[in-house]
């Protein structure tokens, strides 16, 4: 088990898509969960508070703080363990590039549009499982080498809680698809990168909306096909 410089089991943060984990070289000292939910009120004559009635959940938020140090020359493996051996003078951003690949577009994993986004992320402590995307992510550097090498940084991540079409329950699923889906019939004239664009999509959509309707050649549509979009 990778441990910290206090020799403590070592919190990290997991990329779910690549599986590349950053393990700290200082737990947190302290960390905060913050969750909010959405209330619309409604005005009622003759009340000093409007009545309120649920919206929808926020999700779950965690702002780490981590620290990463390499002023007295330590390296850290690949395994996780930090080497206790001193060693060259190692650039920290060494340690925290990963970090930042976390908060960039991923471009190996695209959805069929050819759109890729940031990955989900994990950060483990003890029992605590937290699987989230990364909102923000600031790395201020704190002392340099002679040669002007960063040695030291603190690293604040704002983690936001994530889920994933495999986590939603299926009713809730059959209920979100029931609510997305709707119909449009197809006039003359009409092309399906207008009907995809008129619909809340993007017109380079056009074949998904052909291949979703089982229609063998996009230009060549009846007139008053009902479509699914």
């Amino acid at each position: 088990m990778p441990t910290t410089r206090g020799n403590v089991e070592a919190a990290k943060i997991t990329n779910l898509i690549t599986e590349e984990v950053v393990y700290f070289q200082f737990n947190p000292t302290d960390f905060t969960i913050s969750k909010s939910n959405t209330w619309t009120p409604r005005v009622v004559a003759g009340l000093n508070l409007p009545l309120v009635s649920f919206s929808q959940g926020g999700p779950q938020t965690i702002t780490l703080n981590l620290q990463f140090d390499n002023a007295m020359g330590w390296r850290l493996p690949p395994t996780g363990s930090v080497d206790p051996a001193p060693t060259e003078i190692v650039d920290v951003r060494s340690f925290t590039q990963p970090l930042w690949k976390m908060a960039l577009i991923d471009t190996t994993n695209v959805d069929s549009a050819g759109k890729g986004s940031p990955p989900p992320v994990a950060f483990e402590w003890g029992d605590l499982y937290f699987k989230a995307i990364i909102k923000q992510i600031t790395e201020k550097f704190q002392l340099f080498s002679p040669e002007g090498i960063p040695i030291r940084s603190l690293v604040t991540i704002s983690l936001q809680q994530y889920i994933d079409e495999t986590d939603v329950p299926p009713q809730v699923a059959a209920a979100m698809a029931a609510e997305q889906s709707q119909t449009t019939q197809f006039t003359e004239g009409e092309r399906l990168d207008n009907v995809a664009a008129q619909n809340g999509g993007d017109p380079s959509d056009y074949r998904t909306v052909a291949e979703n309707n089982n229609i063998d050649n996009p230009n060549n549509v009846p007139t008053g096909t009902t479509l699914q979009v």
